[in-house]
């Protein structure tokens, strides 16, 4: 029988892997000038950018793998008027004010030296992993699990049995470290270990209960 919900969130075992987020965790955007200058520039509301780019149906469809890369972009010009030739410098600006979070990326060079197999598993476009070679961060993390490559977005379990498997680890085995409390939650209903992610988290001391049993 499954352990109910409540003792899921407390029970605590040590762990193999950890399975990391991208937006929110690795990189947040810090500035949001560059997006609210193209609302200016395109004379709409602050935040059109932002909705048409990331909160649109098609932002979804890019996500699950639906429409290419070039379809969606050319659709997020539709939705704002915009010509086409303008799109790739929107497509630089909207990035631009994004910061790694340089805190966690130094615990995982930390993790990955102690042997903890650490991996990314994320809702996004295949566009995330030319965005990670030009982070300079691809290589942290094996494998990267881009939902519009498997077809399935957290926090649909589906998408975690896919980590899983590419970790050859069991759920008890492994942490997710999310911003997003749905995706935790589906986490923890599988008996994964999760972690809610926030701008003030201190990683190293949320994961240590889970690493401290580690070399033993």
């Amino acid at each position: 029988m499954a352990a109910p919900p409540e003792e899921i969130l407390t029970h605590k075992t040590m762990i193999k892997a950890l399975i990391f987020d991208f937006d929110g965790v690795i990189v947040r955007t810090e500035d949001y000038s560059p997006r609210h200058a193209w609302d200016a520039r395109l004379g709409l509301p602050i935040g059109s950018v932002e909705r048409a780019v990331h909160h649109s149906d098609l932002w979804v469809q890019a996500q699950l793998g639906r429409i290419s890369e070039a379809a969606y972009w050319r659709g997020v010009a539709e939705l704002l008027y915009m010509r086409g030739d303008d799109i790739s410098q929107l497509r630089r600006d909207y990035f631009s004010g994004d910061r790694l979070n340089y805190r966690v990326l130094d615990y995982i060079r930390e993790l990955r030296q102690q042997g903890y197999a650490v991996a990314m598993l994320c809702n996004e476009s295949l566009q995330l992993e030319n965005r990670l070679r030009e982070l300079g961060i691809r290589d942290l993390f094996e494998p990267v699990l881009v939902s519009a490559q498997i077809g399935v977005m957290k926090p649909d379990p589906t998408a975690y049995r896919v980590a899983l498997h590419e970790l050859r680890v069991a759920p008890r085995d492994a942490v997710l470290i999310d911003d997003t409390l749905a995706n935790v939650r589906s986490a923890q209903t599988m008996g994964m270990q999760a972690i809610l992610f926030r701008p003030e988290t201190n990683l190293r001391e949320e994961l240590a209960p889970y690493l401290s049993n580690s070399s033993e």
